[in-house]
């Protein structure tokens, strides 16, 4: 708990809204085995999105968790690190794990992959709890920073960029989840054809949250996607996503909207 408190200003201070990066978090043989089990997502019944705000893949709850990564998922999930989060973030509501993994477990992004800057959804699909904190786990070996795949944190205004993190292996990613916590890797990744952006993702949640946090809706909301000011890409990206939703029939349409409220 030491750790955490050393952290907590940190997290605390940090813009454009509470968050933290931190390297060597696990013990890196145990994460070797980790990422040696981590499946190929393009194979198999798992997630695809594939429209122009969103490039990537995500396995279907503990389904495909090898031995090490279930024993992993289990422990992020457990008492000792529910507190540990509760004391780096200072949330004071009691927090929760999710052993669904409702839109968290296994992520993949591959070469041309990407995820349009966005606001996560605020409640659990299943029990309606606020969602509160993200952690991201990666795995990525021997990534370099000209591939992109950055978590980048973007200011509530859109204006820009304030900070990124570099998706390395044995590094993680934690920050406050509220409807303007606007979060991405929005261009392209562009690393060798044979390689992937790997992560392990949980999301945390607490019954009810401060009334003095942005929320858009009150009865909950899917992901919000935002356009980058300025940015020709994004508009691009819009039309061509608004033009594929005109194109879809209306029952596609409805079963789209069914799965984005699961997930």
């Amino acid at each position: 708990m030491d750790y955490a408190r050393k952290h907590k200003a940190k997290y605390k201070n940090a813009n454009p809204f509470p968050s933290i990066s931190l390297e060597n978090f696990f013990n890196p043989e145990f994460l070797t085995e980790v990422l040696e089990e981590f499946p190929d997502l393009s194979k198999g019944n798992n997630i695809v999105y594939n429209d122009p705000l969103q490039k990537k893949l995500a396995g279907n709850g503990e389904e495909l968790f090898g031995p090490r990564t279930k024993q992993l998922m289990h422990f992020l999930n457990s008492e000792p690190f529910l507190n540990f989060v509760n004391e780096i973030t200072g949330i004071e509501e009691t927090l929760f794990g999710d052993p669904y993994f409702s839109g968290a477990g296994l992520h993949e992004t591959k070469r041309g992959g990407l995820l349009k800057v966005h606001a996560d959804f605020n409640k659990h699909p299943i029990n309606g709890l606020d969602r509160r904190v993200n952690l991201i786990v990666y795995l990525n070996k021997d990534w370099k920073d000209e591939y992109g795949g950055h978590f980048e944190l973007w200011d509530e205004e859109m204006n820009g960029c304030v900070d990124k993190f570099a998706p390395n292996f044995n590094s993680i990613a934690m920050f406050s989840t509220t409807s303007v916590s606007y979060h991405g890797l929005p261009n392209p990744l562009t690393c060798p054809e044979h390689m992937s952006r790997k992560s392990l993702a949980l999301y945390f949640y607490s019954n009810g949250r401060p009334e003095t946090e942005a929320v858009a809706f009150k009865d909950g909301h899917n992901s919000i996607f935002v356009k980058r000011k300025n940015s020709s890409e994004d508009s691009v990206a819009w039309d061509r996503y608004d033009e594929s939703r005109r194109k879809k029939p209306i029952l596609r349409r409805i079963y789209n909207k069914i799965v984005a409220r699961l997930l």
